[in-house]
């Protein structure tokens, strides 16, 4: 049974002072800013790879859902197996239903498609909800304003991929990246607030 913890909203309000981090603190942003680069990066791959049928698909897609558990080992030091894994199996489904969208879209069935973005907004709901339960200093409402910003982000990368809109496409990813280091520094300050015995040094 996972440990939850109550919201605190008042708590949450109060905006995040700067600190002196420790090398732990920056060693835990280090690793946590690399795996949501990776997330983006192996996502854009995949997609491109989907778009334009090349060789790689499979290996690709292989990697892109690495990322989940990569993501388990660097929080179950803090949060255990059970609630570390549930978060593994909330992204990998992230990711299977982009996967999903992606194949949907290029075989023009438009149904399925519908379907597929459905089911990944609703589970960007099931993270944000997972992820303030987990955590007191994570709040569900900045992490689905974070996820429902990253899936349109996503959608628009897409589109301009199908599009060949190339240009578009950079630059839609240039966004993206940023954006995803905000996810890994939101989420680096909520475990350091939750955790401080875990970074005195």
């Amino acid at each position: 049974m996972y440990r939850y913890y109550p919201s605190h909203p008042q708590q949450l309000a109060k905006p995040l002072h700067p600190v002196c981090w420790t090398s732990s603190s920056m060693e835990l942003n280090r690793k946590l800013r690399a795996l949501w680069v990776q997330h983006v990066y192996w996502t854009r791959l995949t997609v491109n790879s989907i778009v334009d049928r090349l060789g790689d698909e499979q290996a690709t897609t292989a990697r892109l859902l690495r990322n989940p558990t990569d993501f388990a080992a660097v929080l179950e030091p803090f949060y255990g197996r059970a609630i570390a894994a549930r978060f593994a199996e909330l992204l990998r489904e992230h990711l299977v239903i982009a996967v999903e969208l992606v194949k949907a879209l290029q075989a023009g069935d438009s149904a399925a498609a519908a379907d597929a973005q459905k089911r990944w907004y609703m589970n960007a709901d099931n993270i944000a909800d997972f992820l303030s339960r987990i955590n007191p200093y994570w709040s569900k409402e900045e992490w689905k304003r974070m996820l429902d910003e990253h899936l349109r982000l996503l959608t628009s990368e897409v589109a301009a991929r199908f599009a060949k809109n190339y240009e578009q496409n950079v630059a839609l990813n240039d966004q993206i990246e940023p954006q995803a280091v905000e996810m890994a520094d939101v989420m680096t300050n909520g475990i350091i607030r939750q955790f401080p015995s875990f970074f005195s040094i």
